[in-house]
């Protein structure tokens, strides 16, 4: 067909070509042009808008943020064995050596081991028995995929731990013996030293190294140290934990821990790197406990946040919604906490009776304990310390009440088809604004997403959670959605959204769906007046023989394994979107947008679908009022350069200099790992020859802001 189009004789298509190169010439000619106009105050940029979603998924909390090394330190991730830990036998042939798990349930239990239960939380320990020491046994711990080692590091270990290989049970007065324990002919020296190492895998290179002096009892005693690696250590996540021996017994072992330096010094704090991530990002507010793990697969598996509170020692972990049991180190204090330290306000998620099993609790009295339960929650986070649960959070350590104004009600309520959620939200609502006027409820379904689910009882909810996850090209189709809300409705909270392209963490393209998302939030940010991605986290670790893969959920914003970290081409978008962001909307109207259309799938032809044209370039503007500092936002999607003509209408003076920061890549897989982490960054360069009227070439594949100065 192209060699016909070019023949002499073809005089009728060579005028049809030269029509096409005409109008192809006079549409390059209308220039892609974006006004902004200075001369109308536009409406207020919500001061909340970009904030922060958290859930245990990915292992965001155990293994992830939380700083906890010890993997299972409870011994109630698996009924019948003891994840994570392992036997240590230097010499084998010289050493006879086991380990097991002893619960404290009596009914499949023998009774000379219920007596191994600390409390109602530490129920099940790890027993070693020893009846030949050889040179060196113990228990090792593998950590979460590797226990991080880093120079002149201290870490701070404990454990609690009883030796007794010779215990007999009492008699019980008519009562036939009972069985002898495993082990109870064993000659006793569990009395003496014990060594604590964290080591390589094969033992054979030791970081750090302490001992403690186990004391010969029947009673459990807590034991704690310190760890210190040299500061000409190499880092290195390939290592573990071990408690060791070279004596004979049964050593029984519960809550084994091992923290590194935390941030701030956190007592069972976090990790400093993924903390200051977070506040490179200025977050306004952080949602938790979030999503599923707010509800859990069944009713009694919902966020025991009661049962998080206090010493570890009192806390039994629960089954989590993501494959694997949470431990509840990271409880509901530390949750506020981790607030406090990154700057940001609590949005706070209660349980309203729904489990993600489709199980739910009707509203009316049988859903009472539960409006209860929300009430002494809340009371925790904002009562003052003559109250019940205030008192309980001073006696946890923090006196002073923390700042709250919203509470969303449930998560996701939209999976309950039977709209159980109209009745429970109105009962929740009336009872939390009774007791606390002042906040603000948040229904967890969004009239736009599923109309015939909305909550129709009693008044309108003041904020709605909308929900979104999509590909790039639908993030492009709809990042104008918001221009064509009622302004008069209830505002907006965008609970959970994500451009799903890449694995684990995100890719540039999925940053440019996310950059053009952003604008449409930005450009209503008067009705859209929170918003936070979802996953934050997202342990990057894959499958080895000992353990599956660390994510169940692909394309998450700041990637990690033990010892590093780093964040997406999504991450660096949200930074830059919250770093330049203004007090009011700047109007903005925009010309001649070149137009893209995704490629043909199968599924469309099936289903008759035409995909629409989508935009190539998207925009929005904000200013600051204190300084006159115009920031404005361009996203180029395409691998193309795109030259922008830009005018700014109604002002007077225009600085000739300007700020530019670009993110930017040459092709759209590309991304960061953790052996590149820094491949797709922001850039910060100043600009010249800024005017009321100067065009600006968009790099291919880029998000770009413009700082700039105008006076009216």
């Amino acid at each position: 067909m192209k060699k016909d189009l070019f023949q002499p004789a073809s005089t009728c298509r060579l005028w049809m070509l030269g029509l096409f190169v005409f109008i192809a010439a006079n549409t390059q000619a209308q220039p892609t042009s974006i006004t902004l106009d200075l001369t109308k105050p536009g409406a207020s940029v919500s001061p909340m808008l970009y904030g922060l979603m958290t859930e245990e998924i990915n292992h965001s909390y155990d293994g992830g943020l939380y700083a906890e090394l010890i993997r299972n330190r409870i011994f109630k991730d698996n009924p019948t064995r003891p994840e994570g830990w392992s036997l240590v036998q230097d010499d084998s042939a010289g050493s006879k050596a086991t380990i097991k798990l002893i619960a404290a349930n009596p009914d499949n239990v023998p009774f000379d081991e219920r007596r191994h239960a600390i409390n109602g939380a530490l129920q099940t320990c790890l027993r070693l028995t020893v009846e030949k020491a050889g040179s060196r046994v113990g228990v090792a711990n593998e950590g979460y995929w590797g226990i991080p080692v880093r120079p002149g590091t201290t870490y701070k270990a404990s454990f609690y731990i009883k030796g007794s290989g010779s215990f007999q049970p009492p008699r019980r007065p008519g009562a036939q013996q009972p069985a002898q324990p495993a082990g109870s002919q064993i000659e006793d020296n569990t009395a003496g030293p014990l060594t604590v190492t964290i080591e390589s895998p094969d033992g054979k290179t030791v970081y750090a190294k302490g001992t403690i002096d186990l004391a010969k009892s029947i009673f459990w005693k807590k034991y704690e140290l310190s760890l210190t690696t040299g500061t000409d250590v190499k880092p290195t996540a390939d290592a573990r934990f071990v408690i060791s021996t070279n004596r004979t017994g049964l050593y029984y072992f519960n809550l084994v821990s091992l923290f590194p330096p935390t941030y701030k010094d956190r007592p069972n704090g976090n990790r400093p790197d993924l903390m200051k991530m977070m506040v490179d990002m200025k977050p306004r507010f952080l949602r938790f406990p979030g999503g599923n793990f707010l509800e859990g697969p069944l009713i009694t598996d919902a966020f025991p946040w009661k049962t998080t509170l206090g010493p570890l020692e009192n806390r039994p972990g629960h089954r989590g919604s993501w494959s694997y049991r949470p431990s509840d180190g990271m409880g509901l204090l530390e949750f506020l906490l981790w607030c406090e330290d990154i700057g940001a306000e609590p949005v706070l998620a209660v349980y309203a009776g729904y489990s993600l099993n489709g199980d739910h609790i009707d509203a009316g009295p049988l859903l009472k304990p539960w409006v209860d339960d929300a009430l002494e929650e809340i009371e925790y986070v904002t009562g003052d310390a003559k109250t019940l649960w205030g008192a309980r959070r001073a006696a946890d350590g923090h006196p002073a009440p923390f700042k709250l104004k919203y509470i969303e009600v449930g998560n996701e309520d939209w999976f309950d088809r039977t709209n159980s959620y109209d009745g429970r939200f109105n009962q929740f609502r009336t009872a939390i604004e009774a007791k606390y006027p002042q906040l603000v409820c948040i229904s967890s379904i969004a009239d736009a997403q599923y109309p015939n689910l909305k909550v129709t009882t009693g008044k309108k909810p003041a904020v709605l959670d909308e929900h979104y996850y999509r590909n790039s090209w639908a993030m492009w189709e709809n990042a104008s959605q918001y221009d064509s809300y009622d302004r008069k409705g209830p505002k907006i909270f965008v609970g959970e959204w994500a451009t799903r392209e890449g694995a684990p963490t995100t890719n540039l393209n999925a940053a440019l769906g996310d950059a053009a998302w952003m604008t449409g939030m930005e450009r209503n940010s008067d009705i859209v007046i929170m918003s936070c991605y979802a996953p934050l986290f997202v342990n990057v670790n894959t499958a080895t023989a000992a353990m599956p893969r660390a994510w169940q959920w692909d394309s998450d914003l700041i990637g990690y394994n033990a010892l590093s970290s780093f964040g997406s081409p999504s991450y660096y978008v949200q930074k830059i979107f919250s770093d330049y962001l203004g007090d009011k909307i700047v109007p903005a109207t925009a010309e001649n947008i070149p137009t893209q259309t995704r490629p043909l799938t199968r599924r469309d032809s099936v289903d008759n679908i035409t995909p629409k044209p989508v935009p190539m370039v998207f925009y929005a503007a904000t200013r600051d009022q204190k300084t006159g500092a115009i920031y404005l936002k361009l996203v180029n999607t395409t691998g193309k350069q795109q030259p922008v003509e830009i005018n700014l209408k109604g002002a007077a003076k225009v600085s000739g200099d300007a700020t530019l920061v670009v993110i930017k890549g040459d092709k759209p897989e590309d991304t960061n790992t953790i052996r590149d982490p820094e491949k797709i960054v922001p850039v910060t360069q100043k600009i010249t020859g800024v005017s009321p009227t100067f065009t600006r070439t968009l790099d291919p594949y880029s998000v770009n802001i413009l700082q700039l100065q105008a006076g009216k």
